[in-house]
């Protein structure tokens, strides 16, 4: 990632650490899965206990289910959001949804055991209240960058929005061939699509220069996979493996080029900046010579 004017998350700042690389979308734990356990639990055991209880359980298990789907995507979603510099709040509130969702699906296994509707619904309401406890909300507030015009960082969250989306088509289409060369190579374009899309969220004033990338060529990148894939499903082309290759090439080297250029330009607008701070300060009489001199 770049930071214009040093600093921790500068390539050669002090204080470097590993959040100056491309972060990755965390994937959800094990605790989320486990959450898709009880759905099962709850159906097995009301096998033998009448249809009534039986389609009940189902009912449960159905809510339970899609409460722990609900969680991972919104962990996904707060991953990808605290990933990024500038990100819009997630759009629907999964991990809310699901806390609601898990409480209504624990009042159900509760009714299924034969608690009273009080009771089943005290179950719920501490069903809610830890699933919250232990996973938290979702984010609220839109993330800004302070100094920066909000209708700028505003159209930089729309257009990473859309380029992480091209990105994530591009690599699930790949992964339902089963190929891991190919697979490979998709990860290693993402990398460096990615570091021009961290580049931009450092500084929104990229966003002219990037856009066209960001936008019309990866939406292309995109396509040409869903065709790509479509056609080596069901004959495995060799010589469509090969323009698909090679088409990774060409991008890989302008997207590289074209971020490479961005940071140059913007470490000359800093030099730019320096030297008329420096010049305005000597005039007005401002020492800058360094201490001990």
């Amino acid at each position: 990632m770049a930071k214009r004017f040093g600093g921790k998350y500068s390539p050669d700042g002090e204080g470097g650490s590993p959040s100056a690389a491309p972060v990755a979308v965390a994937r959800p734990g094990t605790k989320s899965n486990l959450l898709f356990v009880p759905a099962i639990i709850l159906v097995f055991t009301s096998l033998n206990e009448g249809p009534q209880t039986l389609v009940t359980a189902l009912i449960g298990g159905a809510v339970l289910t899609l409460a722990a789907w609900m969680l991972r995507e919104g962990l996904q979603a707060e991953a990808a959001y605290h990933a990024r510099r500038v990100a819009r709040r997630p759009a629907i509130p999964r991990k809310m949804m699901s806390s609601a969702l898990t409480g209504i699906g624990a009042a159900i296994a509760a009714y299924t055991g034969d608690s009273a509707i009080l009771g089943s619904a005290l179950y719920g309401i501490a069903a809610i209240s830890l699933h919250m406890a232990a996973f938290g909300i979702d984010p609220l507030t839109d993330k800004r960058m302070e100094g920066i015009d909000t209708r700028q960082q505003d159209r930089v969250a729309r257009v990473v929005d859309e380029a992480q989306n091209y990105l994530d088509v591009m690599k699930s289409q790949i992964e339902s061939l089963g190929d891991r060369k190919l697979e490979r190579r998709v990860v290693d374009f993402r990398d460096i699509a990615e570091k021009m899309i961290r580049t931009v969220e450092e500084d929104p004033r990229d966003l002219t220069a990037a856009r066209k990338f960001l936008g019309v060529y990866l939406m292309g990148a995109r396509d040409a996979t869903l065709k790509f894939v479509d056609l080596y499903a069901r004959n495995k082309d060799t010589d469509a493996r090969q323009n698909y290759e090679a088409l990774l090439d060409d991008l890989e080297q302008n997207f590289a080029s074209k971020t490479e250029k961005m940071l140059l330009d913007d470490r000359s607008d800093m030099d730019i900046e320096i030297n008329v701070l420096r010049d305005r300060l000597q005039r007005e009489g401002v020492s800058l010579n360094s201490k001990g001199s």
